[in-house]
Parts: C-alpha cells; sequence; structure tokens
C-alpha cells in the first residue's frame, strides 16, 4: 500500500514599500515550489506606504522543507526589499513567563498552555519573588528565582538573557512582571516582549490604580497587551479588552473584573504573536487575526 506524502504547513509574513506584482508574485512562487495557500491576508498602508502579508500554506514533505523555502524566497524577497520570514505553523513556539507577586495572567496563560488553547510551550518562569514556584512546578516547568534590587538588576538581566539564549525562546511575556525592563534589554529582544497593563494609564499611576479609579467613578475596565519598548508603557499596541463597570461596584470587584480583563488581552496577544500574526508598522501593528 502507498503511504500518502505528508505534508507540513507554513506561515510566511511579510512587509515591505507597496508596489504592484507583491501578491502575483507571492502566489507564483508559492505555485512554482508545490505549494497550497490555505489562507492569505493582506493590507497596504497608506500612510506609510508599506504593504502587509501573511500566508498560511502546506508542502509535501521531504520534498519541500523550511531550509528549502528560506533559501529559494530570497530572490523574491529581495525583488520587492522584503522583511520576511518563513515559519512552520506546527511548531510550538518557546516562551519564558516572567512574574511578580500577582499570578492570575501567569495561571491563566499556563492552564491554557496546558489545554492547547495557546500554541505555546513555556520553557520556563522567572520572578524576582518565590511567592508562585509550588504552582509552576505542579505544571512540571522550571522555575527560576532571580532577586532585582537597583544593585543586581544588570546582573539579573543578564541571567535572563542568558536563559532566553540557551533555551531557545522566541518570545517573553510579562505577565504581571513589576520590574521595568533596561533600555538595553528592550533593544536586545525589540519585538519578542509583551506585557499588559490596566489601560488607565497613564490616568491613574502607582498603587492601587483599581481604588484610584473607584473614586473618579469609571465606567469602563480596560486593559493593554503591547510590545515591550524603552519608552515605558508606550510600545505598540496588539490588543485591549473593555468591561462596562456600573455604579455599585466595589474596588474589590473591579480589581476582580480587572484581573479577567488582563488575562483575557494578554492571552489573545500572545496566541496572536506564537501564531505569527502580528507585524510591527512603526509605533503600530497589523494584527491578522
Amino acid at each position: 500500500m502507498t503511504t500518502a506524502p505528508r505534508t507540513q504547513q507554513y506561515v510566511l509574513t511579510l512587509s515591505c514599500p507597496d508596489k504592484q506584482g507583491i501578491v502575483h508574485a507571492v502566489s507564483s512562487y508559492l505555485f512554482i515550489t508545490g505549494c497550497n495557500i490555505e489562507d492569505s491576508q493582506q493590507f497596504g498602508d497608506h500612510d506609510t506606504g508599506l504593504f502587509f502579508m501573511r500566508v498560511h500554506f502546506s508542502a509535501e514533505t521531504p520534498v519541500t522543507t523550511l531550509e528549502k523555502l528560506r533559501a529559494s524566497f530570497a530572490a523574491v524577497g529581495d525583488a520587492f526589499r522584503m522583511d520576511w520570514e518563513i515559519h512552520n505553523a506546527d511548531q510550538r513556539m518557546r516562551i519564558v513567563l516572567l512574574v511578580s507577586k500577582f499570578g492570575h495572567c501567569l495561571n491563566d496563560l499556563l492552564f491554557r498552555s496546558r489545554t492547547g488553547a495557546l500554541p505555546v510551550e513555556i520553557a520556563a518562569v522567572v520572578s524576582n519573588h518565590t511567592d508562585f514556584a509550588e504552582l509552576v512546578a505542579s505544571y512540571d516547568i522550571p522555575f527560576h528565582h532571580i532577586p532585582v534590587t537597583a544593585d543586581t538588576k544588570a546582573r539579573a538581566e543578564a541571567e535572563l538573557l542568558e536563559l532566553v539564549r540557551a533555551e531557545d525562546v522566541e518570545l517573553v511575556v510579562l505577565a504581571r512582571y513589576m520590574q521595568v525592563i533596561s533600555d538595553d534589554l528592550c533593544k536586545q529582544l525589540n519585538g519578542r516582549i509583551i506585557n499588559i497593563h490596566h489601560s488607565f494609564l497613564p490616568s491613574f499611576k502607582g498603587a492601587k490604580p483599581y481604588h484610584q479609579a473607584h473614586a473618579r467613578g469609571v465606567k469602563l475596565i480596560g486593559a493593554t497587551a503591547h510590545y515591550v519598548t524603552a519608552e515605558l508603557d508606550e510600545g505598540p499596541i496588539i490588543e485591549q479588552e473593555v468591561e462596562r463597570v456600573g455604579h455599585g461596584v466595589t474596588p474589590e470587584q473591579l480589581v476582580a473584573i480587572g484581573r479577567d480583563v488582563e488575562c483575557q488581552a494578554l492571552a489573545r496577544a500572545v496566541k496572536w504573536h506564537a501564531e505569527h500574526r502580528i507585524l510591527l508598522n512603526g509605533h503600530r501593528t497589523v494584527v491578522f487575526a
């Protein structure tokens, strides 16, 4: 009995100056190389003059491999001055989670990963405290306690970066990690760190933002997931979530609602990044969700 050829799933993402012929060139390349387009999305930004595209395609193996695809597509990329990547769509992205003393986002991401709701492999959890060591151990994931003080900050970040490199990590997620990332680390991991914060910023800074919001009688609770840059909480926005609240909610209820909203926004941002659905567009993002 003849065994049917095995197909491999890939994702091509690209951005380049917008001009005629880009879609034709990409689709022609995939046709010539024996690939089949499963899904294609594109966007032309009239403000920046850039074109963005995400193509999910399949190919038979071992005739077509990731290495062969990357090597042969280079000519197309050069012709259109593309910033492009091709990824194995079946490979779960390796990530590291950073957390401090608020564990709701950590717990949510651990559970979603375990149940397959997130296409990621959590290589490790890093914290400047030990509060969640037992929780992480219950998922059989390595836990790294890296304390951070003003005197040890540089050494702590160097240890984190070494872990990222040693574990072949593609994404760092700040799951309520209450430490400011240095400019140097932001540059070294540009486009590879996602943070979550409540959308009250910059209106309600400092301690107990939800209590501040309650005192002002807010009607919407929100959260924003974004890439981390040297500008604190000003990185390109990936996803936002809101929940309407009434006048009768207590500060404690606002905190609980806010935690749920933060979990939802962060989980979607991590999922879209892991599925290669996000392309940077200056200070903004293009999200092919």
